[in-house]
């Protein structure tokens, strides 16, 4: 692969526990998701994010981490992690894993033994207040599950600062010895093979906190110091910041100087995106995207984002305005249990979407046109739905459904023994939703999800090309947004209502290249593309090349 390569790929976020068990004991493992790797591959995938696959308490889904060198045995082993390594590249797959580092689980022997010896090498990897902060109560990041950002230690006879959970103390990156263990961390697992690394919570890793000071200053060159050592030992290896952060913000996560040199993150997730883009579908307008795409950043030439419509956690609308987060709630999340933390969804794609293939499909050709690297939540390729019986962000991480079958061929434990109940009921059960039936099935959602995958890799200029919007005369449903690059030239178009509507683009292309249709949502029946006049469905998309390059 390229040294772009990251540029060019489909990443693919996994629950190990979810995904597959190999031995029989409810919880999915290492060694399952090894044995659908053929599976991946034919998806055409070619990099796994694993969510957190290290040893944990599992108070908070393996985000609270007790052992930065191991393998939750659950999963399996470090062999099993190199094996896994082994065989997705042989698959052209590479693998991404979460670094996991503003804190630890507060059973993790480092906090242990900072909390049990006042002289303890470990007492300053911690933050501490001898006294009371005044500000123990802001900065919640779960409202609701969470009511302050310090708690008292009574071994420790001191204040400790948190900014999630009480059990997730964090560390204090203001300590040389905390910045150098970390690389150590992050150079064991380079050795491994993989590829990066997903940074969780990167704004708050990079937070110098102080008792009553706030806001706390960030000191970037964490950043600076994780790419120069990570590109060291691994010259194609990513790094890949979870930072909902504003605008403003956003540039310093992957350069030093404003429009400088690409010298920290080499990826972003474009939070700001993904929320207008479910704006713009809850309204059935392009203006929030016509706005966004004319306004977002633009990052250094080897820096990219990385766009997603559904991620591991709940669907985050905190940039949105009151009114606007109101909009998408009232048509995706229309009941309480629904919502979460004031300002989310845990809800999947599909059933937010009514479970209509239309809409589905026009939400996907909306994710994989945007400028940047596709993610997919695993499950999300059949359509699978969310099970909001279950706690908090865990209603949408419910085994993987591959077959009609006991357990959804997920696990042959007894239903007692699984990680978390398979959906049995309803419109998304395993026995309506299963990979096994959409393979056979030539219509299915996953069959026509592979084939979005082969046509985007057949389009590169949609990675690497420079965006522009074309918003001159438009039906107000309509978005029209292309890429331009030494590849070739694309146009896209995407019709946000149920509506039939007809659009004019007379004068955008290329004379001497006639324009080609390369993907759509139907057959729109003319073999010359006639740019003066295109019909496009309700719920419709159109993929049309207006240039290539020979050499392409």
């Amino acid at each position: 692969m390229s040294e772009r390569w990251y540029k060019e790929a489909v990443l693919y976020c996994i629950e190990v526990d979810s995904f597959q068990d190999s031995n029989g004991d409810g919880i999915g493992d290492l060694a399952g998701l090894i044995s659908r790797l053929d599976y991946l591959a034919r998806l055409g995938v070619t990099c796994l994010w694993l969510n957190p696959v290290h040893p944990s308490p599992h108070r908070d889904d393996g985000y609270d981490v007790s052992d930065y060198y191991g393998i939750d045995p659950r999963l399996g082993s470090l062999g099993d992690l190199a094996e896994l390594v082994l065989q997705a590249r042989q698959r052209g797959i590479r693998i991404l894993l979460d670094l996991v580092v503003n804190h630890t689980s507060d059973e993790h022997p480092w906090f242990q033994s900072a909390c049990n010896d006042p002289d303890s090498p470990y007492r300053d990897w911690y933050i501490w207040s001898d006294t009371e902060p005044p500000d123990r109560r802001q900065g919640v990041v779960f409202p609701g599950e969470q009511s302050e950002t310090w708690t008292f230690n009574e071994k420790a006879n001191a204040w400790y600062f948190h900014r999630f959970y009480d059990f997730q103390p964090d560390l204090n990156w203001t300590n040389h010895a905390v910045r150098n263990e970390i690389k150590k961390v992050m150079g064991f697992w380079l050795q491994l093979g993989v590829a990066g690394f997903r940074v969780d919570a990167a704004p708050f890793v990079l937070e110098q906190i102080q008792a009553g000071v706030d806001p706390a200053m960030k000191d970037f060159s964490i950043l600076d110091d994780w790419r120069q050592d990570t590109q060291w030992r691994s010259g194609d290896s990513v790094l890949l910041c979870e930072a909902n952060v504003p605008p403003t913000e956003l540039g310093k996560y992957v350069a030093a100087v404003a429009g400088g040199p690409n010298d920290r993150a080499q990826m972003l997730f474009a939070f700001q995106l993904n929320a207008r883009i479910w704006l713009a579908l809850a309204r059935q307008e392009a203006e929030p995207l016509i706005e966004t795409l004319g306004n977002l950043p633009r990052l250094p030439a080897m820096a990219q984002w990385c766009t997603f419509l559904r991620n591991h956690d709940e669907l985050d609308l905190s940039t949105l305005t009151d009114e606007q987060r109101n909009d998408v709630f009232r048509a995706f999340a229309p009941k309480a249990d629904m919502r979460i933390y004031g300002r989310g969804i845990r809800r999947r794609l599909a059933p937010m979407l009514g479970n209509d293939p239309r809409r589905i499909r026009l939400a996907y050709s909306l994710q994989f046109t945007m400028p940047g690297t596709p993610v997919l939540r695993y499950g999300e390729e059949i359509g699978m739905g969310e099970n909001l019986r279950l706690h908090g962000r865990d209603a949408i991480r419910t085994p993987m459904q591959w077959q009609n079958a006991p357990r959804a061929g997920f696990s042959t434990a007894r239903d007692k023994d699984l990680i978390r109940p398979v959906t049995t009921r309803g419109a998304y059960s395993m026995r309506d939703v299963n990979v096994e039936t959409q393979q056979r099935d030539s219509n299915s959602l996953l069959r026509w999800s592979g084939e979005l995958i082969r046509v985007l890799r057949e389009c590169p200029e949609i990675g690497v090309g420079e965006p522009s919007v074309i918003d001159a005369g438009l039906p107000r449903s309509v978005l029209v947004h292309r890429f331009d690059a030494p590849e070739g030239s694309i146009v896209l178009l995407h019709n946000l209502s149920d509506t039939q509507v007809t659009v004019e683009l007379d004068g955008i292309a290329d004379r001497t290249y006639r324009p080609l249709e390369v993907f759509s949502d139907s057959d729109y029946g003319a073999s010359q593309v006639d740019l003066t006049r295109l019909s496009l469905n309700g719920w419709g998309y159109r993929w049309i090349r207006l240039r290539r390059s020979n050499a392409v």
